[in-house]
């Protein structure tokens, strides 16, 4: 199995603050991994390093072979890496359709991709038209994970997709990142809804305190509630 991206003894600063400390792991192409850990742990910084929106400190992020960890966001972004952030990142004042031409830089939009993205989103095309910022929370976290594969990708980086949403768009986005992961594109997600990781994670790093602790098969970690408490202070059992 080939690893897409590898993070290889990162750190980060965020101005007197140290947040990640020497984070090393490797991301195998295809494959759906989860990034869990406490609040404060370090994941969204881990993610906003990978895409030079906060510069490493020291150490390598490569991409297929190739050193990232001192390009722009923009030029990371062009090799085919998507970020979903944890703020929904939408353009409030531009309609669901002006947000998803922005985002398709190849081009025009794709008819068939858009169909294949309301498949799972319909409210989107309900409310083409629409502005953003008239959405519910839920329709805005739709649109942002829209605005991330509406061209196609080599890898995802999704913050938080589910926090605060309603169980049935849940669902939805749960089969969402299924269909993405069987199209090819490789998945490292940070999520603190336990059911959601178990149900979609193939593999499954931890943090805590700006290292990685653990590493291994989600399904192995879904199964040791020991392991689940020690690491993350509660069980994924509690949280079906």
């Amino acid at each position: 199995m080939t690893d897409l991206l590898t993070l290889t003894n990162v750190h980060t600063h965020i101005g007197r603050y140290h947040i990640l400390h020497g984070v090393d792991f490797a991301i195998p192409e295809h494959q759906t991994t989860m990034l869990l850990g406490r609040n404060g742990a370090g994941k969204t910084t881990t993610l906003r390093t990978i895409m030079g929106l906060w510069a490493a400190s020291s150490g390598q992020i490569t991409l297929a072979g190739q050193r990232i960890e001192a390009m722009a966001t923009p030029d990371i972004a062009r090799l085919g890496i998507g970020y979903v952030p944890e703020s929904m990142a939408v353009f409030s004042d531009l309609t669901v359709k002006e947000n998803l031409v922005l985002a398709a830089r190849d081009g025009p939009l794709d008819d068939n991709r858009l169909e294949w993205i309301f498949g799972f989103f319909p409210a989107l095309k309900r409310f083409w038209l629409s502005r953003a910022g008239g959405l519910s929370g839920g329709q805005k976290q739709m649109l942002s994970i829209a605005r991330a594969i509406v061209e196609p990708r080599k890898l995802l980086l999704i913050d938080e997709p589910t926090k605060g949403l309603a169980p049935a768009i849940i669902g939805a986005l749960i089969e969402c990142f299924a269909e993405i992961k069987r199209s090819g594109v490789t998945i490292l997600l940070v999520e603190q809804n336990f059911h959601v990781a178990q149900r979609i994670g193939d593999a499954v790093l931890v943090m805590d305190n700006g290292r990685i602790v653990h590493r291994g098969a989600m399904a192995a970690l879904a199964e040791d509630t020991l392991l689940q408490e020690r690491l993350l202070g509660l069980s994924l059992e509690a949280h079906q």
